[in-house]
């Protein structure tokens, strides 16, 4: 092994004991339902590539399943609140999944702030295919086998989340937490503009906020097709069951203990849940 090779073996060697120690210390602040600093500039994730890498490894180290992928900052003003540049993807956990109209125990959770999103559900796996190519709507959508209202309630296990940036906003699963998936839509949702589709969500029956499907990366099906070419760019893909939250389609919610939570997408449904301590 020349010089050279053993100065390149040294740096890969050194990075990955730092994806390890990063994962190591978010599944600390992860199991004990804490929030933590920053990460140490030494182990800090470089760039997306190692902020997914530490996201799979902090997943292992979790050891639960998973049933698919968020998406955050799919907003400009979502960018500019957490400093990023564009959109982020985080693992879903099963044990967090919750369904329409159950209690959400926001414990530790210091963003506390709700989301309604449109979920699509895969039907059947997502070839990985060439990273450059952004794979088309029409046939994206021959894989997706229904449509899900959905509330998310996000969290991040970073204490100062807004300096964080994007590969260690990454490596925290994109800020995810909790989320209340509702029954499958059952009108034909394929031949609806769901870029222009309003909604509004209410707390305690009054209206807080009004959106529209277009917040969400400017159509919830961009979205979607964003995060298939992110996976794909990073050797992951989407499959067969896995849930896929398409971003917020209202600012951001300010929730508390003892409400009651609606997001209402007009004829295509509601779902809904109750917040305790």
């Amino acid at each position: 092994m020349t010089a050279r090779e053993r100065h390149e073996h040294t740096a890969v060697s050194g990075r990955e004991h730092a994806v390890e120690s990063a994962a190591t210390q978010l599944h600390q602040a992860w199991r004990a339902d804490q929030h933590c600093g920053l990460l140490g500039e030494d182990i800090r994730p470089l760039d997306r590539g190692e902020g997914y890498a530490v996201q799979a490894k902090l997943a292992a180290l979790i050891g639960e399943p998973t049933m698919g992928w968020k998406i955050a900052a799919t907003s400009a003003g979502g960018q500019r609140h957490i400093q990023v540049p564009g959109p982020l993807a985080g693992r879903l956990f099963a044990a967090r999944a919750l369904s329409d109209g159950a209690t959400v125990a926001l414990g530790a959770n210091a963003m506390r702030v709700a989301e309604a999103e449109f979920a699509f559900v895969m039907g059947r796996d997502l070839p990985l295919g060439n990273a450059d190519e952004e794979p088309p709507i029409d046939q994206l959508f021959d894989h997706v086998s229904a449509l899900h209202l959905a509330i998310e309630i996000p969290d991040s296990r970073f204490t100062r989340f807004t300096e964080a940036g994007e590969a260690q906003l990454i490596a925290d699963f994109a800020c995810a937490r909790q989320f209340v998936l509702g029954a499958p839509v059952t009108e034909d949702w394929r031949s609806i503009d769901l870029a222009n589709h309003p909604l509004c969500f209410r707390i305690d029956g009054e209206e807080v906020a009004q959106g529209w499907g277009h917040f969400a990366l400017g159509d919830p099906r961009k979205a979607l097709q964003w995060i298939a070419r992110e996976l794909r760019t990073f050797g992951l893909g989407l499959r067969a069951g896995e849930v896929v939250l398409t971003g917020t389609c209202v600012v951001p919610v300010a929730i508390a203990p003892g409400q009651a939570l609606c997001a209402d997408f007009g004829h295509l449904g509601t779902v809904g849940a109750r917040t305790s301590a």
